[in-house]
């Protein structure tokens, strides 16, 4: 490990708990990186991974966004264009855009929308998008009618978040730049969308432990309440 990771973990304390305020000062004044780097949460949960009842899989709309612009794709029917195009989507995309990501592999966007009349098309290039985790899901809120809110709430900082293999849920919530109560607020909504998550099914702690950390910066221990 280099010296400025030694250096910087010298201003955390690894046995304390901190509360919400004072890690997202300690997060912010530990990333020394010349970028803006993003602020991420890291929940360890208490869930059965290989469970099918207890995977969390879910969204939140974080009120502050996490000042990273995505690239919004449409995939609609030709009386959804106008739409999708006026409510700030980057591309929109119809069968021949489908053929294309198909033959090529090619793809130009962050997230994907689509209409419920477009999914039986997209599933030719479901091999070359499901990989990549942008396969629009009715789940994650990217399959719906509605393609001027689905599109909105994405610009507008929506996000979806799901657990790994290890039970784990990494999310970012905004970056350095972003002030103390920003973050927090981001923080907060995000914490809510993780609880009203929680699998029906699963027994015992859910939320074992809470870090918040920079991209290259020391983790935080952060308080479950």
């Amino acid at each position: 490990m280099g010296k400025r990771m030694n250096d910087l973990k010298t201003q955390v304390n690894p046995e304390k708990v901190y509360s919400v305020d004072e890690a997202i000062a300690l997060v912010k004044k530990t990333s020394t990186v010349k970028f803006d780097a993003s602020i991420e949460v890291h929940i360890r949960t208490g869930i059965d991974p290989k469970k099918g009842d207890q995977q969390i899989r879910s969204t939140a709309v974080l009120p502050h966004g996490t000042g990273k612009t995505k690239r919004v794709a449409a995939f609609v029917g030709p009386n959804d264009e106008k739409i999708a195009k006026e409510a700030g989507a980057d591309l929109v995309l119809g069968e021949e855009e489908i053929k294309e990501i198909k033959t090529t592999g090619k793809i130009d966007f962050d997230i994907a929308v689509a209409t419920p009349e477009m999914m039986p098309k997209l599933a030719v290039a479901a091999k070359v998008l499901g990989p990549k985790g942008l396969m629009p899901n009715p789940k994650t809120g990217t399959v719906d009618k509605d393609v001027k809110k689905m599109v909105t709430e994405l610009k507008a900082g929506k996000i979806a978040f799901k657990n790994d293999d290890t039970a784990n849920v990494h999310q970012a919530i905004g970056k350095v730049s972003f002030d103390n109560i920003k973050l927090k607020e981001n923080f907060e909504t995000f914490m809510e969308a993780i609880r009203k998550s929680r699998p029906a099914s699963m027994k015992g702690t859910y939320i074992k432990s809470l870090y918040l950390t920079s991209s290259m910066g020391p983790s935080v221990k952060v308080v479950v309440e």
